[in-house]
């Protein structure tokens, strides 16, 4: 027991013996058993509160893919979060080659097993590269986020673009159906997940030899591109 603890219980002892000497004897003998019965401290901490993982659910830009494990964006994020002393566990969902259908089909299984606070969708890209029908993709990533809502979790869109050789048209809708989504569903969002890898000089220096998967050095440009609007709906 400590001092403070042991201060008290005299204080209260000593009023206690107080009242018992200008009280009916009744009132004093249960005042008295009020003491025994309650050692001090008598008030029980507050249980800490808990809450649900931030659910990743992306493609290969998200799993590490061609990355040595724990060096990706996710695994930097977690890293992020705990020196900035948030409780917060993250769960990286993510599979390479995944679309927006892949997700859609996935994410209710997800969200019973974690049930998350937080969800980041980051797909889309691969529907892109394959020239899927982007209103199935505009579909699909609706559907995913109305599901973690219902679920109870926050969303993050992330955002992305494709290369200006699938034509102005094709890509002008492809990254803007990303805002369009956000904006109908009240989600938060990436604009452009590759902003300062993939649209800047000598781009290729920032990817692997594939020049479509950004490299490990990039890692950190890509989570400094979702930390801003993450940090925002941590809850």
């Amino acid at each position: 027991m400590s001092a403070l603890s042991e201060n008290l219980r005299s204080d209260f002892t000593k009023l206690a013996r107080a009242a018992v000497r200008h009280l009916a004897k009744p009132w004093g003998v249960l005042l008295l058993a009020l003491v025994a019965l309650h050692p001090w401290p008598i008030f029980a901490a507050t249980p800490p509160v808990t809450t649900g993982p931030i659910l990743v659910v992306g493609d290969s830009l998200s799993a590490e893919y061609g990355l040595k494990r724990g060096t990706g964006w996710v695994a930097l994020m977690e890293k992020q979060l705990a020196s900035e002393k948030k409780a917060v566990r993250v769960v990286n969902a993510s599979i390479s080659g995944d679309t927006t259908s892949g997700g859609r089909s996935r994410l209710p299984a997800l969200l019973a097993q974690h049930k998350p606070s937080l969800v980041v969708l980051e797909l889309g890209g691969n529907d892109a590269l394959r020239g899927l029908p982007l209103d199935m993709t505009e579909k699909n990533l609706t559907v995913m986020t109305q599901a973690a809502k219902k679920a109870g979790a926050r969303v993050l869109l992330v955002g992305m673009q494709v290369p200006p050789n699938y034509g102005s048209a094709y890509s002008a809708t492809f990254y803007g159906l990303f805002e369009k989504i956000a904006r109908a569903e009240k989600a938060a969002l990436v604009p452009f997940f590759l902003k300062g890898i993939a649209d800047v000089d000598a781009a290729a220096a920032n990817f692997q030899a594939d020049r479509i998967h950004p490299n490990e050095q990039s890692q950190a440009r890509m989570l400094a591109n979702v930390w801003p609007e993450l940090k925002k709906i941590i809850p």
